[in-house]
């Protein structure tokens, strides 16, 4: 049988992410955002003066309603047994942490270029490793244009981010520099897109914040995705070809 690919596998292997535009109806996704807007203490996206905050923070974290629902979408689990392999990963049931920024604050000085915590600790904290046991899931619930705080993400910067850090265990404060150092010379690309576009991130692709300059509050999910083995240039899947290039 016949089946079309949901993503662009070299891409993702030459560049360190993909995007999974429309992984589930328009319907949803609005429903989605609405459970997120009423975790904000009664503010809304109707009335700009409740926007007192540049960051607040929403969550799906139990998979519960129309946010977990997008989790779980066909497609977007398609597209992961692409990049992960088959039974390369566990389950997927919830969205995870959700960023809220508003526009017209002060910029938050939260913007540096880092990698996340991509492996956990036998003492239940997580960090940084050179042999990546997660990657990262970023989920639009909201319309994300160029001036809507997106997600700046440095293009191929996961081998010279992997070198960088291969044979380490950091605390993610530590890993930054160093793989922000390794990988200045690298484009910069933007999560922009519609509410359910999905970018699918390499662990080691390196990414950042970016200020809101924009005028309507920016709703995105970040969730990591449990790996059935750590993330090496023999992996078989597509984040090992990632890495052996």
């Amino acid at each position: 049988m016949f089946v079309v690919a949901e993503i662009d596998g070299a891409a993702f292997v030459r560049d360190g992410f993909v995007k999974v535009a429309a992984t589930v109806a328009p319907e949803l996704a609005e429903k989605a955002l609405a459970q997120a807007w009423a975790q904000l203490g009664g503010r809304t996206p109707d009335d700009p003066s409740g926007w007192d905050e540049p960051v607040m923070w929403a969550s799906d974290l139990t998979g519960q309603g129309p946010m977990g629902e997008m989790a779980r979408s066909p497609r977007l689990a398609r597209a992961l047994d692409e990049v992960c392999g088959a039974r390369g990963r566990a389950p997927r049931g919830a969205l995870g942490m959700i960023p809220v920024r508003f526009p017209g604050k002060a910029v938050v000085d939260d913007r540096g270029w880092h990698i996340d915590a991509n492996v956990a600790l036998p003492d239940g904290t997580y960090a940084v490793s050179g042999r990546p046991e997660m990657m990262l899931v970023l989920t639009l619930l909201s319309r994300v244009g160029p001036e809507d705080a997106p997600t700046r993400i440095r293009v191929g910067s996961h081998r010279a981010a992997g070198a960088a850090l291969a044979g380490q265990v950091l605390d993610p404060m530590k890993a930054g520099p160093v793989v922000d150092q390794a990988t200045q010379d690298c484009p910069v690309a933007y999560a922009t897109g519609e509410p359910g576009d999905v970018f699918l991130v390499h662990p080691f692709t390196v990414h950042a914040a970016d200020e809101h300059r924009g005028t309507r509050p920016r709703f995105m999910a970040q969730g990591p995705v449990l790996l059935a083995q750590p993330v090496t240039p023999d992996a078989g899947n597509l984040l090992g070809q990632a890495l052996a290039g």
